[in-house]
């Protein structure tokens, strides 16, 4: 049988979308309060959600197309896909963030500041983007949330003090949210932590053991699913970013191994040792088969030699492929040509 093959998170919005992705523009609430949330009038919300539904259903048509077996919704309404989570959890005050600077400097944004203890508020919003992208699909769909560790890491703290603590009432809040999904129906639910690779030491402190928290009480019938990408570069065919330590993987590869059913790592930019697929005994292995911002489209047998490389040490069974990390920067063109690719040479191993 062929390779099962997924996708991460993000895929390009149409045209038509009222909101910028997080990495083509700086955070802006206001303009997509104006856009999305409580700036414009009834009439006016409803016919964004019309929008969105149908922006939805369009990039889940484009996966399946493709030949990928468990899509995602591809994001399409979240402006920032931290910040999308924390708007339905208390304790954030988007009306007045906080400059920080990120990416070592790289860059100064505004970033939503934690005021109070943060708690869900509303169980219902991603219960809703699960429930219009699989009727959508007509399958499984998979709903992405970004872990603890992510959260903290893109939102400026002023109440808490203490990241641990922090960490574990975002994924109290997490989990209130992951179960209503889980009880709703939703079956493939994946937390989003490249924190964990960026700061292994945090991963194996309290970043696991938040980790597993976020999926408590959901049952087995549900995939549980969390991807460890090394960094976004700034933009396309940017080729020298700076990622994670080539080492963060294998420091934590076997502390997360069998927390979650399967866990997602990047290849493609940078082909992992073959010791480190050793020490996946447990979970299953979503493996990056293409990269996400080079214009670059990897020929089939590219892809088809590296899963072959791959089987190697993870028995089929337990090898998933799918891209590097989400798909926003490609443009759908340029999105559908590598996910092709990638369903061709999982159909060929």
């Amino acid at each position: 049988m062929p390779l099962q093959t997924t996708c991460i998170g993000a895929f390009p919005k149409p045209d038509y979308v009222p909101i910028s992705d997080w990495f083509q523009v700086h955070y802006d609430d206001a303009a997509y309060s104006e856009k999305v949330m409580n700036g414009w009038s009834r009439d006016r919300l409803a016919q964004s959600r019309d929008v969105l539904d149908k922006a939805t259903a369009e990039v889940i048509a484009d996966q399946l197309a493709c030949g990928i077996d468990v899509p995602t919704d591809g994001e399409v309404r979240r402006e920032n896909y931290v910040h999308y989570q924390c708007r339905h959890f208390s304790g954030f005050d988007f009306d007045a963030p906080t400059e920080a600077q990120m990416r070592n400097g790289a860059y100064t944004a505004l970033l939503p500041t934690i005021r109070g203890k943060v708690v869900a508020e509303d169980l219902s919003a991603l219960v809703r983007d699960w429930q219009v992208a699989e009727a959508a699909a007509g399958r499984p769909v998979k709903i992405t949330v970004p872990g603890p560790i992510t959260i903290s890491d893109t939102t400026a703290d002023a109440h808490y003090g203490d990241p641990a603590t922090l960490a574990r009432d975002l994924a109290a809040a997490l989990n209130a949210q992951i179960r209503a999904l889980a009880e709703a129906g939703c079956r493939y639910i994946q937390v989003d932590e490249p924190v964990f690779a960026r700061k292994p030491q945090a991963a194996l402190d309290y970043g696991i053991e938040t980790l597993e928290h976020c999926f408590h009480g959901v049952t087995k019938d549900v995939v549980r699913v969390v991807h460890m990408c090394c960094g976004y570069p700034n933009g396309m065919d940017d080729h020298d970013y700076p990622k994670a330590d080539p080492d963060a993987y294998l420091q934590i590869a076997a502390a997360v191994d069998g927390v979650v059913d399967e866990i997602s790592i990047e290849d493609a930019h940078r082909h992992n040792p073959d010791l480190l697929f050793s020490k996946f005994e447990r979970s299953k292995l979503i493996v990056g088969f293409v990269m996400i911002a080079s214009s670059r489209v990897e020929p089939v047998e590219d892809i088809r030699a590296r899963m072959q490389e791959v089987l190697i040490h993870v028995p089929p069974e337990r090898l998933i492929a799918a891209p590097d990390c989400g798909l926003g920067f490609l443009g759908r063109d340029l999105a559908m040509q590598k996910l092709r690719n990638l369903c061709q040479a999982a159909a060929l191993v």
